[in-house]
């Protein structure tokens, strides 16, 4: 079972920098769709079943669609090559390195204290929603902001193209 997760975790890394570097949202999306895919053989590997159907039905099935959706509304088509700002020139590669050390000493951390340990793979909803909620609060409604924002942008971005 190793090879299979190397093999696919190979594959994840592959197909998330395709969906930074591709110059058409489609393919993006396409791209996208292979990352969650294959991060599922990842959660089955790790003996995650209910993880990994999750994954697919939600979101490879129904978050993709919407995406492939807005992508199809907005007639999307080839990005055009932009200069950037002063000010992304000027804030991206510190905040790059900013992102870069915190997101090493949340690994740093998680291995050295032994972070709260992940339900058993046995486990059911029960017990993946019970660590959710009792243990991820902050990051979940972290998450629920996140996207929030990026629904509001979405809509500012389209009200401008109309």
């Amino acid at each position: 079972m190793v090879p299979v997760f190397y093999i696919f975790a190979a594959l994840t890394i592959i197909a998330a920098l395709s969906v930074i570097l591709q110059r058409t949202p489609v393919y993006s999306a396409l791209s996208l769709i292979v990352v969650l895919c294959s991060l599922a053989v990842l959660y089955v590997s790790l003996g995650a079943k209910f993880l990994a159907v999750i994954q697919v039905i939600v979101y490879a099935g129904a978050i993709m669609v919407l995406f492939v959706l807005v992508i199809m509304l907005l007639n999307a088509g080839r990005e055009r090559h932009t200069e950037g700002s002063r000010l992304a020139r000027w804030l991206g590669v510190p905040l790059l390195a900013a992102f870069l050390v915190e997101i090493l000493s949340v690994i740093w951390n998680g291995l050295s204290s032994g972070a709260v340990a992940p339900p058993a793979p046995d486990a059911g909803p029960a017990a993946v929603g019970a660590l959710l909620f009792r243990h991820y609060v902050l990051p979940f409604e972290v998450t629920s902001i996140l996207i929030l924002v990026a629904i509001l942008g979405a809509v500012v971005l389209a009200k401008k193209q109309l």
